[in-house]
């Protein structure tokens, strides 16, 4: 199934990349908590539900475009935790830095993710404590991995003084700048040890990312320790937390 997901993934980046590179200007519109939609979230999003209903079609679906009441998701144990375009604000900027995400949840924790980056042409995965990178044709699995001086990656588009604070007190290390869930797949991959978020984020933005990083040995913790639980809860709000090795 983790392959059908993949290619289901890379659809639906095939939809955004066409609206992407359109010579018309993108249009914007916005939902009612200010966060913006384009017409590649509502494509990537009717490929993608449509895809995991055939796939898996006893599966409940929550998408950021598409999320269910609470009475119908408050019981659910296993299901599927989708966001079509991660990073919209990095889409509407050209930048590159905008993933697609699906992520199974089962019992709470992400057993399986998928992060495509449809603009760099990078697709991770995990299942079963193992993840892998896939770039162009070349597939390795990935690991995290400590250095020192730490690589700590952070927000492009969210970045807050608590945070800058928190890097003030963090000594000797390099900070490097990205959007999306991307930063989830630095820490994985070995590239960065450290991703702190203060700023506010939504239980899809981050589970996709969460399945790779654990798979290739990070936690997922907030501030509190406790490792990030997709339970279903009314609100979709994660708590703060840090991607590291430790």
């Amino acid at each position: 199934m983790l392959k059908q997901i993949c290619e289901l993934a890379i659809d639906a980046g095939s939809a955004i990349m066409a609206i992407y590179t359109a010579q018309e200007p993108l249009q914007v519109e916005h939902k009612s908590d200010d966060s913006p939609v384009t017409a590649a979230d509502i494509a990537a999003h009717n490929i993608i539900a449509a895809g995991l209903t055939r796939i898996t079609p006893n599966i409940p679906q929550l998408s950021e475009e598409a999320p269910p009441s609470w009475d119908e998701r408050k019981s659910w144990q296993r299901y599927w935790l989708i966001d079509p375009l991660d990073g919209t604000k990095e889409f509407i900027q050209r930048n590159g830095d905008f993933t697609v995400n699906i992520a199974l949840i089962e019992n709470g924790t992400p057993v399986m993710g998928v992060v495509y980056a449809p603009a760099k042409g990078l697709l991770y995965y995990a299942e079963g404590g193992q993840a892998w990178k896939k770039e162009g044709g070349n597939i390795q699995q990935i690991h995290v991995n400590d250095v020192t001086p730490p690589v700590i990656v952070i927000s492009r588009s969210h970045q807050d003084h608590e945070l800058l604070d928190y890097l003030a007190q963090m000594g000797t290390h390099e900070t490097v700048v990205i959007g999306s869930s991307l930063k989830f797949c630095w820490v994985a991959e070995g590239k960065a040890q450290l991703y702190p978020r203060f700023g506010p984020t939504n239980t899809w933005d981050t589970a996709a990312g969460h399945a790779i990083a654990i798979a290739a040995g990070a936690k997922v913790l907030d501030w509190n320790g406790k490792t990030l639980d997709y339970t279903p809860k009314e609100s979709f709000l994660n708590p703060g937390f840090r991607v590291t090795l430790f």
